[in-house]
């Protein structure tokens, strides 16, 4: 075996060196041998000493032990006595010489492999036998009958040996199969640890990130929240003030609103076919009027602008505030919609409204004769631009009021007959409104893939119009205050604004617009 503190530095190491096992195993068999021997000698002795202790108890000193006649010596040598007076007279004959010299060579000796030739001891005989061991000498004549009992006894005691030998060498196995488990289990401890290790780093990593989470939120909550706070707190008070002067002016409008609407300002007495027979007739002011284009039909409000372009227009459409909803179906786009004038507070009806006069006067109008049509819009900014059409009509019905323009002058761009300068090729050809049928969000008469309800120009733009695929012009589009907007304002993210492309683009809805007609005439 190993002393302890080489087997502790055996367990500490990887992996244990091959001669340090042969040399435990051979330790390990020497001992055993040495134990063995140990045992045969101690029984040995014992066994000698009671076989000597009885033969000379039971005789005196001095008796010899025979069986012949009183006066008979036995020699040791032999059992013939010897007879009195002629102990002298005894001679012997001397021996002849042995033959001398030698017919063979020695023999050559050849020690065991791996082992040194031990000469061995000549012992004389002196009528003994030999210990188990030879440098313990001879025994005395009675341990020969020792030796014999031990040989008789050597199959038993040989069977043991090798059963202990076979212990030993599977102890020694056990012992290295629990040398092998050791050290897995060091391994096993060494990467436990080395895991450890790593997780208390990764913890305290972790830990470092959430005491600086906290620091932040701490911090955060002890001063950025309560200001926040009282941001909100301000912000709120600034909403339910403003929401009780609105639920104030919605119960005043509620009140207002229990009566019917009437117009409270005079219409004058002047009145034609249209507004350029009204100006003839000496209608200098631009204000509500009643025309009657055919008398076969009852006549209808109008709003007059007489100033324009030395007057006489007839103002079909008209956006300044959004406070109409242009988002309308056929029939409402069909009779008309809006507020033709206000009231100026000077008892005459003398501020346009918003509204759309409706297709079917819009088309009876036109087809009276030869008509021209003019826009005229501002931006956010206050500037003005307008574009001018020397031929413009609408068909009816039937038709889907088809629009028929020419002519174009002004400073917005011809956006009706040209398209959306902006855009090239089939592109530009597809924004042209000249020839388009009137489409709106329950009639789709455009030329985006008809008959597809995903594709409809006019559920997309939010109002009706003259719609190719899709506009260069939209004056009856969504109105948004301040003129930029974008695609994450509008509803379906398309330029569904009050646009003129050719103007301000396709993400500038303009502040105001409206549309005029009058009888086409020569200057």
């Amino acid at each position: 075996m190993k002393p302890a503190g080489e087997s502790c530095r055996l367990y500490k190491s990887n992996e244990p060196p091959v001669d340090q096992q042969k040399d435990r195993r051979s330790i390990s068999r020497r001992i055993l041998s040495a134990l063995i021997m140990k045992r045969y000698l101690l029984l040995a002795l014992f066994v000698s000493a009671a076989f000597c202790a009885s033969d000379y108890d039971e005789f005196e000193e001095g008796e010899v032990l025979t069986t012949q006649k009183p006066g008979t010596e036995i020699n040791v040598r032999g059992n013939r006595p010897v007879p009195k007076g002629r102990e002298d007279t005894v001679r012997l004959q001397p021996a002849p010489p042995p033959i001398s010299g030698s017919s063979y060579r020695a023999r050559p000796t050849t020690p065991p492999r791996g082992r040194q030739m031990v000469q061995k001891a000549v012992i004389p005989d002196e009528g003994g036998c030999v210990h188990a061991s030879e440098e313990m000498g001879l025994l005395c004549p009675n341990g020969c009958e020792l030796k014999t009992n031990f040989l008789k006894q050597e199959k038993n005691i040989r069977t043991s040996i090798d059963q202990l030998k076979t212990d030993v060498n599977g102890l020694s196995m056990t012992s290295d199969n629990i040398y092998k488990y050791v050290d897995g289990l060091t391994n096993v401890v060494r990467e436990r640890q080395k895991l450890t290790s790593d997780n208390n780093n990764v913890i305290d990593e972790y830990t470092n990130e959430v005491d600086e989470q906290h620091a932040f939120v701490k911090g955060n909550m002890d001063t950025t929240i309560p200001s926040s706070i009282r941001l909100l707190r301000g912000v709120l008070e600034n909403l339910r003030s403003k929401i009780q002067r609105l639920e104030q002016t919605l119960i005043a409008q509620r009140d207002y609103c229990q009566k019917p609407c009437t117009v409270s300002c005079n219409i004058p007495v002047v009145s034609g076919k249209e507004c350029e027979d009204i100006y003839r007739k000496g209608g200098r002011t631009s204000e509500m009027y009643l025309i009657q284009p055919d008398s076969f039909f009852a006549p209808y409000k109008v709003y007059c602008d007489m100033e324009a372009r030395e007057g006489g227009w007839t103002v079909i459409q008209n956006r300044q505030d959004g406070s109409v909803d242009f988002g309308r179906r056929w029939d409402a786009y069909r009779d008309g919609f809006g507020n033709i004038a206000l009231d100026g507070k000077k008892g005459v009806c003398d501020s346009p409204g918003e509204f759309w006069l409706g297709n079917n006067r819009i088309s009876q109008l036109t087809k009276m004769g030869p008509t021209e049509v003019l826009f005229e819009m501002q931006d956010w900014s206050g500037n003005t631009v307008s574009a001018h059409y020397k031929q413009f009509t609408i068909q009816n019905e039937a038709t889907n009021y088809m629009v028929a323009i020419a002519g174009y002058d002004g400073t917005a761009g011809n956006a009706l007959l040209e398209g959306a300068q902006q855009l090239f090729g089939i592109n530009r050809t597809m924004t042209i409104h000249n020839g388009m049928m009137f489409s709106t969000s329950d009639r789709d008469n455009d030329k985006w893939d008809p008959g597809d309800p995903t594709k409809q120009c006019s559920k997309e733009d939010g109002g009706g119009w003259w719609y190719n695929r899709c506009h260069s012009a939209n004056p009856n589009g969504r109105y948004y205050w301040g003129g930029e907007y974008t695609k994450v304002m509008a509803k379906h993210g398309t330029d569904d604004g009050v646009v003129w492309m050719n103007w301000k683009g396709s993400w500038y809805s303009l502040k105001a617009i409206n549309m005029k007609i009058r009888p086409f005439f020569s200057s």
